[in-house]
């Protein structure tokens, strides 16, 4: 591998640890409330904050408004996905659903006259992760080492509404870093790969299905030209079936 190609590869690589840093933790919420799509949604929604900055362009040239304005996009959804939480809770999966596929079809109807707006959907969806340069991963570093101190020190803060809060400021971060599919996940595959497990030692294989996951999209994406967020997607998905196929063939032998 030469040193170019290394160049690319290490920054990708730190933006999907920096990514599961937090992922893996919120995942696990999510399968534990049973609110499978809100990932899908918020990511949607802070995407289609970032269309509606990238198509203004006076609000495009204030400070930091590709990250302000998707953060107070999914802010606002993850505040309605709270209110509907209290007064709607057995519909709510249908409710969070709903916000995904109108933000999505907002976001189209945007674009629709964009002559570069079916690229610009493209990138927001499956990411630019093989071009994320380490300038871009300082504030993300910054945000997910304060909240992973907040919910060390303080678990509980997962089981109120603050967990919505916290939940918006990541996914929009991630967004901007590697795309709405690897924002999902990066939030599921984990989380689903140890559901069936218990123990201390839960979170650090659900880090390392997805560390691995990365590491093999990565490669597989430099090996052979093939698009970086589908690679990593695929190779999530992959590592999280053989861990379970693992974990039980481990459990039916003893």
């Amino acid at each position: 591998m030469d040193y170019e190609l290394l160049t690319i590869l290490l920054p990708a690589l730190a933006a999907g640890i920096l990514v599961l840093s937090t992922h893996v933790v919120l995942g696990k919420q999510v399968l534990r409330r049973g609110i499978i799509f809100i990932d899908l949604a918020i990511a949607q929604i802070a995407a289609l904050g970032a269309i509606v900055v990238r198509m203004d362009h006076d609000l495009a040239e204030i400070a930091y408004a590709t990250v302000w304005v998707p953060g107070l996009f999914a802010l606002a959804g993850a505040g309605i996905i709270a209110l509907l939480a209290k007064h709607m809770a057995e519909e709510l999966e249908a409710m969070i659903g709903c916000f995904y596929v109108l933000s999505a079809v907002t976001a189209m109807l945007l674009l629709s006259n964009d002559p570069h707006g079916g690229e610009l959907l493209k990138q927001l969806m499956s990411g630019q992760i093989l071009w994320v340069s380490w300038q871009q991963l300082l504030l993300p570093s910054i945000v997910y080492s304060a909240i992973l101190a907040l919910i060390l020190c303080k678990p509980k803060v997962l089981d109120g509404a603050y967990f919505y809060l916290l939940f918006a400021i990541v996914i929009t971060l991630s967004v901007e870093l590697v795309g709405v599919y690897l924002v999902f996940s990066s939030l599921i595959l984990p989380a689903l790969a140890i559901n069936k497990l218990q123990g201390k030692r839960v979170l650090f294989w659900a880090y390392g299905v997805g560390l691995l996951g990365y590491i093999l999209g990565l490669y597989f994406s430099a090996s052979f030209d093939l698009p970086s967020g589908a690679a990593i997607v695929a190779t999530l998905a992959l590592s999280a079936i053989v861990f379970r196929l693992v974990n039980r063939l481990v459990v039916k032998s003893r």
